[in-house]
C-alpha cells in the first residue's frame, strides 16, 4: 500500500476502467518484456499489421492466463469487443471492477475495487491510496463491494456508448466494469445513497473509503 499526493482524479480516472485505447496500452514508459505486457503489444502490432485473426488470439490467450490484474482482462475484453467479439452469457457479467464516483463541490472523490483484491481511493484534493493487495485485510471489503455490484448488474445491460466524462457536481455514479462492457448507475448523491440497489454499493463503497484512509494514516503514524 502506498499514499501519494497523485494527479487529480479527472486526470487519472481514464486508467481506472480498463478500456483504454491499443496505443496506449502498453504506453512508452511500460517494459514490455513480461507477460501479459508481450502478448499486449504483439496484439497490437498484428492488428496494426491488419491480422485481425492473430490479433483476437493473442487477446484470449491473455484472458487465459492465471491471476493477472483485473484491468488487463478488462482490457483484453474492451480490444475483442472492438473486434466483433462479445462474451458469453457465463461471463458476461462477471464483475472485474467497482469504480464510485462522487463530484463533490470540491472536486471528484473515487473509490476503486476489483476482483484481484486491489483498491484505490482518490480524494478530490489529488491525494491517493493505492492499495495493491499486499495481503487479505481488505479482501472481505472488496468481496462485497463487488457482491453489491453483481446485484446491479443483474438488473440492467451494458451501456454501449462511448463512456461519459465525470458526473455532475452533487451527482454520484456507480460503474461496475464487466466484460460485456461498463454498466452504470448515476443520481444525485443523496437519491442514489437511497435507492434499494445503488444503495448498498454507495455503503459499502464508504466503508472501504474509510479502511483505505485508516490504513494509510496508521502507514504514516
Amino acid at each position: 500500500m502506498c499514499s501519494l499526493p497523485g494527479k487529480q482524479p479527472a486526470n487519472i480516472r481514464d486508467t481506472l476502467f480498463g478500456d483504454l485505447p491499443f496505443s496506449e496500452w502498453p504506453n512508452a514508459s511500460v517494459q514490455t518484456t513480461n507477460e501479459p505486457w508481450t502478448s499486449f503489444a504483439a496484439a497490437r502490432a498484428c492488428l496494426k499489421s491488419g491480422d485481425k485473426f492473430r490479433t483476437i488470439q493473442l487477446l484470449q490467450q491473455i484472458l487465459g492466463m492465471p491471476a493477472l490484474e483485473s484491468r488487463h482482462y478488462l482490457q483484453a475484453w474492451h480490444f475483442l469487443r472492438e473486434l466483433g467479439l462479445q462474451p458469453g452469457p457465463k461471463v458476461a457479467k462477471y464483475v472485474y471492477g467497482v469504480m464510485v464516483e462522487v463530484s463533490l463541490e470540491q472536486g471528484l472523490d473515487i473509490v476503486a475495487a476489483y476482483a484481484d483484491h486491489s483498491a484505490r481511493y482518490f480524494n478530490y484534493s489529488g491525494a491517493a491510496v493505492i492499495w495493491e493487495a499486499p495481503d487479505h485485510t481488505l479482501d472481505a471489503q472488496i468481496d462485497e463491494l463487488l457482491g453489491t455490484a453483481k446485484d446491479i448488474v443483474d438488473q440492467i445491460g451494458p451501456w454501449g456508448k462511448a463512456r461519459p466524462p465525470a458526473p455532475a457536481r452533487g451527482h454520484a455514479r456507480i460503474n461496475i466494469l464487466t466484460p460485456s462492457g461498463l454498466h452504470f448507475g448515476e443520481g444525485p448523491f443523496n437519491k442514489l445513497a437511497a435507492d434499494g440497489l445503488g444503495g448498498p454499493v454507495i455503503e459499502t463503497s464508504t466503508h472501504l473509503m474509510l479502511s483505505l484512509m485508516a490504513m494509510s494514516e496508521q502507514k504514516k503514524a
